[in-house]
């Protein structure tokens, strides 16, 4: 059975190449903030190029975008005299670098963030992500975040975009996922999520009874009426999630269905969306949960990203990672009455039909 939406697009468009959208480009600071300095000579090489475009190679810590914002609120002088981001750079003129005390700022700044390696080589690395842990800084976490953990623990990845992150999980789901160490390992990643051939599978416990597989094939894009939220909606980015019932329970509060959902695009909030969108929101989940749910133990969206296979980058061998369902949501399950053996993903396969 599958839930398809009149406004999706055709399965076979390419998918986003990571869980949630690109951050957006940093905001511009306020001149008037506490700033530090930072200086530099400009090299022979640079010589006669736009200063903005030097500044983003002498100060790789910052983002050019961020730079050429600085120089349009007159934050950068060149040998003494406010300079803009056209600016023709003179050999070894010093560049002067007025930098604003602002969380944001330091974003991308190596933070000793606690990190649990299931695999580690050169080429990249798997982490199994806690709940609660953001991935990658933005307004209200600038710092704390994987990405700042990922900068400390392995410090080549600042010459990578994102710190290396190609696919990303929300900040209260649990579980597995694969970042690059290096340009060429990531490039070959997000190549494997476009293609569809890395397998993402997720135990979810969700309000409602689900007797059969089903395909939920509809595009998400941001609620029109509340940006905080995703929502399907006609003329959005394709998605597609597959969802396969492992157990139903009946409870005081209405019935609940253990969940296998396998991705196949990696849309902002895809898999809680696609469940409410199907009848079946996740237990816990405060942004699309059930409405007048009962109280939980649980505190967090009942999902848990248990299964990660993919191919090297860098010998092509096919990797295959599992990560035991995190204890919170196996408590709650249990407590509800449901059986232990229905939490081992263990034995699941990396069957691209589990629903149809």
């Amino acid at each position: 059975m599958q839930v398809r939406d009149p406004g999706a697009a055709a399965p076979t468009d390419p998918p986003s190449p990571a869980d949630a959208d690109d951050p957006p480009d940093l905001e511009p600071c306020d001149p008037v903030a506490e700033m530090a300095a930072l200086q530099a000579r400009i090299p022979a090489t640079a010589a006669g190029e736009r200063l903005d475009k030097v500044l983003a190679q002498l100060f790789p810590q910052f983002s050019r975008s961020r730079l050429k914002a600085w120089c349009e609120a007159g934050l950068v002088r060149m040998e003494g005299t406010p300079a803009a981001p056209r600016t023709k750079a003179r050999n070894a003129a010093l560049l002067e670098l007025q930098v604003p005390h602002e969380p944001e700022a330091g974003a991308f700044t190596p933070e000793p963030v606690a990190l649990v390696l299931v695999w580690e080589d050169a080429e990249l690395a798997v982490i199994d992500k806690p709940a609660g842990l953001v991935v990658h800084p933005a307004a209200g976490n600038w710092s704390g975040t994987l990405l700042n953990g990922l900068l400390f623990r392995f410090p080549e990845t600042a010459a990578v975009p994102r710190a290396g992150i190609v696919h990303r999980l929300d900040k209260d789901t649990s579980g597995l996922l694969v970042v690059a160490r290096t340009l060429q390992a990531q490039t070959d990643l997000v190549r494997q999520l476009q293609a569809r051939s890395v397998s993402r599978q997720y135990l979810a416990l969700a309000w409602g009874e689900l007797k059969r597989p089903v395909t939920v094939d509809a595009p998400i894009a941001r609620h029109p009426r509340d940006r905080l939220r995703m929502a399907v909606v006609a003329g959005g980015k394709p998605a597609r999630t597959h969802l396969l019932p492992l157990a139903v329970l009946a409870t005081p509060h209405g019935p609940v269905t253990a969940l296998r959902c396998r991705l196949e695009s990696g849309r902002t909030h895809q898999i809680r969306v696609h469940a409410q969108h199907a009848g079946l929101p996740l237990l816990g989940d405060a942004l699309y949960g059930r409405r007048s749910a009962p109280a939980l133990d649980l505190h967090r969206q009942a999902l848990h990203a248990a299964v990660l296979r993919f191919a090297h980058p860098a010998t092509g061998v096919s990797m295959r990672f599992e990560s035991p369902v995190a204890a919170d949501v196996r408590a709650q399950w249990l407590a509800l009455g449901g059986r232990a053996d229905v939490m081992d993903t263990r034995l699941w396969s990396d069957d691209a039909t589990l629903a149809g």
